[in-house]
C-alpha cells in the first residue's frame, strides 16, 4: 500500500488462471455462489496467463468503478458488490481496533484490470479477474486474511476464482453449511511438488460464448438427469482419486481422470434441455489428436480437458514435451505461440500421426493460436500500477 499527501492509496497484484481437471458446474445456492460439487484445478503460470489489477482509493474518488482492458464494467451486480462489502467490513474491523489507521473503508474504490488473454472465451477470465480484484483490495486494506479466507470472498464473485488464490494444485470444497462459510478453496499441493506439469492451450475461438457459464450451469442443474449422477456419485470418487494422483505424481491416473471428467461434464451439457454445446468440431479434432499422440507413445502422455468453451487445454509432463508439443507443432507450427525460447526449442514431429488427416485439417482451420504454459504460483504482489 502506498499513500501520498493527496491521500491516494493503491495496491496491485497479478493473479493466475486455473483450469479445472475435476469440473465445477452448478450452484447449490445462487445467492451465496456455492457449488453443487467440489472441484480441483491446476494453477497456470502467470508468466503466460494472468490478470493484472490495481485497486486505488482516495478522498477524491467519486464512486466505485471497475475498468477491464480499457472498458468500463457494470459493478452494480450482486457478485461484485458482495466482494466489496465483505472486504470493506474486514477493513472496518481493523480501523475500529486502531484509530490511527486511515479510513479506507469509507473511500470509494477505483479498480483497473488488464488480461493478457481473451476474455469470456472459455479461458477462466472471471476466475483470474475476481481473484485479482479480491487480492488487490485485500492488499490495499492490509488485511491479515489467509488465502483460504479470501477464497470465500472471491467465490462470491466467481466460483472458480477461489482456486486462483492458490498456486500449484488447488481444490474447492463445496461445503455443507447453509451460510456457505465452509465453501472455500485449499491447497492440494504447491507447484514445487509437481513442477514438471506443462500445458498447451489450443485457442479455438476468441469470441464471447453463446451461453454464459452462469446461465448454462443452472439450466443443467434443472434439466439434466445425468448431472444428478455426476454430483452424487461421479465427482466425489474422482476428487479422492485426483488428489491421490497429484500427491503421488501419477500422470497416467491424472490424465485418465482429467479426460473422463471433461467428457462427463460436456455430456451433462448435452444432456441439458435444450442442449448446450461449448465444444465444436475443432474441439473434437483436438481430442482425436491427443488420442493419436497417446496411441503413438503406447502410453498416456497427454490429457485433454475443456471448460465451458471450445479451447483445448492439453496437459503433459516436461519429459514428454517432444512427443506432445512436437506433434502439436507439426500441425499448428504456423500459428502464434511458438516465438519464445521454449516454443522455438520444440522440434516439430517429422512423421504425421496415423489416421489424423481430417483432424489435422480441422485444427489448421479452427485454431487461432497456441499458448504454451505450465503449473505456476498464486497471486503475486507488484509495484507496477495501472492507475
Amino acid at each position: 500500500m502506498a499513500g501520498t499527501q493527496e491521500e491516494v492509496y493503491r495496491a496491485s497484484t497479478y493473479a493466475p488462471v486455473n483450469i479445472a481437471v475435476i469440473k465445477y458446474w452448478g450452484k447449490k445456492n445462487v445467492e451465496l455462489n456455492t457449488p453443487t460439487n467440489s472441484s480441483l484445478s491446476v494453477t497456470l503460470s502467470q508468466d503466460d496467463l494472468r490478470t493484472h489489477t490495481t485497486a486505488l482509493c482516495s478522498v477524491e474518488t467519486a464512486k466505485d468503478s471497475l475498468t477491464l482492458n480499457g472498458k468500463d464494467q457494470d459493478i452494480s451486480g450482486a457478485r461484485t458488490q458482495a466482494c466489496f462489502r465483505e472486504l470493506r467490513a474486514l477493513r472496518k474491523e481493523l480501523e475500529s481496533k486502531d484509530a490511527s489507521l486511515p479510513k479506507l473503508a469509507d473511500m470509494k474504490l477505483k479498480i483497473v484490470s488488464e488480461n493478457n488473454f481473451p476474455t469470456a472465451a472459455g479461458l477462466a477470465s472471471s476466475a483470474a479477474g475476481f481473484a485479482a480484484l479480491v487480492r488487490a483490495i485485500a492488499n490495499l486494506y492490509q488485511l491479515p486474511s489467509s488465502p483460504a479466507d479470501l477464497s470465500r470472498i472471491a467465490r462470491q464473485g466467481s466460483g472458480s476464482a477461489c482456486r486462483s488464490l492458490f498456486g500449484g494444485y488447488s481444490a474447492w470444497e463445496q461445503g455443507s453449511q447453509a451460510d456457505g462459510s465452509d465453501s472455500a478453496a485449499y491447497e492440494v499441493a504447491p507447484a514445487s511438488h509437481w513442477p514438471e506439469m506443462r500445458a498447451a492451450i489450443l485457442v479455438a475461438s476468441a469470441e464471447k460464448k453463446d451461453v454464459s457459464s452462469t446461465a448454462g450451469m443452472q439450466l443443467t442443474v434443472a434439466t439434466s438427469p445425468l448431472f444428478q449422477e455426476r454430483i452424487k456419485n461421479v465427482v466425489p470418487k474422482r476428487m479422492k482419486a485426483m488428489e491421490k494422483a497429484v500427491h503421488d505424481r501419477d500422470f497416467e491416473s491424472f490424465a485418465a481422470l482429467t479426460m473422463k471428467d471433461s467428457n462427463n461434464f460436456h455430456a451433462c451439457c448435452m444432456d441439458t434441455f435444450p442442449p448446450i454445446f461449448y465444444m465444436n468440431s475443432t474441439s473434437h479434432a483436438a481430442i482425436r489428436l491427443c488420442d493419436a499422440i497417446n496411441a503413438a507413445a503406447d502410453k498416456t502422455v497427454c490429457a485433454y480437458t475443456f471448460d465451458a468453451g471450445p479451447n483445448a487445454v492439453v496437459y503433459y509432463l516436461a519429459e514428454n514435451e517432444t512427443q506432445v508439443a512436437g506433434a502439436i507443432k507439426a500441425v499448428l507450427g504456423d500459428k502464434t505461440g511458438w516465438e519464445d525460447k521454449r516454443g522455438q526449442s520444440i522440434k516439430a514431429a517429422g512423421t504425421p500421426l496415423p489416421n489424423t488427416e481430417a483432424a489435422t485439417e480441422t485444427l489448421k482451420k479452427g485454431i487461432s493460436r497456441v499458448i504454451l504454459t505450465s503449473v505456476g504460483d498464486g497471486p503475486r504482489k507488484t509495484d507496477q500500477h495501472l492507475c
